[in-house]
């Protein structure tokens, strides 16, 4: 990481030259319009003076310009999420979490099959939303289906099943904690006295 910023602060000066051959200004004008004196300015451009903020600031307003850009700063990273999605019998499934351990969240997609449901039980605790299509559950000996809007919590203990209730495609959330935890609390009412 040291070497890599070495690198951008060494680069600066070759840069400076370049805008301000780019926008035909002298030295002196520079340093009229800075403040920052002529003897330094040269220094910064030669690579003889390393940068700071306090000189690096004015010359970036002068210029019109970020410090990024000014310093050629790399990308700081993508904010958009690439979701990479896994397709498995029948069902795509998007994960929308990225850290190991806790509380996981899943978009799923469940098309039609003839397949008979096979319950299955593992440890931890699901909570599942609807948001498009029909979702058939089956959860021990309860057989339900939910809409879009509805939501259900259960133990993964309990022997479960879930799929397309119909002939088109069920998509829904999933929040899974592997060592049973809830996705949320549930407080109690207070009672009088």
């Amino acid at each position: 990481m040291a070497d890599d910023l070495d690198q951008a602060l060494a680069n600066v000066g070759a840069r400076l030259r370049s805008l301000r051959q780019q926008r035909g200004t002298t030295l002196s004008d520079l340093a009229a319009q800075t403040g920052i004196s002529l003897s330094t300015l040269s220094r910064l451009e030669s690579g003889d003076r390393r940068p700071t903020l306090e000189l690096l600031l004015p010359l970036a307003r002068v210029y019109g310009v970020t410090l990024d850009e000014l310093v050629d700063a790399p990308p700081t990273g993508d904010p958009r999420i690439h979701l990479r999605p896994v397709d498995r019998h029948g069902m795509t499934m998007i994960p929308l979490t990225r850290r190991a351990g806790g509380i996981q969240a899943y978009k799923l997609v469940v098309r039609p099959s003839r397949r008979e449901p096979e319950l299955q039980t593992h440890e931890g605790y699901e909570w599942l939303y609807v948001l498009d299509g029909r979702l058939r559950v089956l959860l021990a000996e309860h057989d339900f289906v939910m809409a879009p809007g509805e939501a259900a919590e259960f133990d993964t203990r309990v022997p479960h099943w879930f799929g397309a209730a119909d002939d088109q495609p069920v998509e829904f959330l999933s929040l899974f904690g592997r060592q049973g935890e809830r996705a949320h609390l549930r407080a109690r009412p207070r009672t009088p006295g």
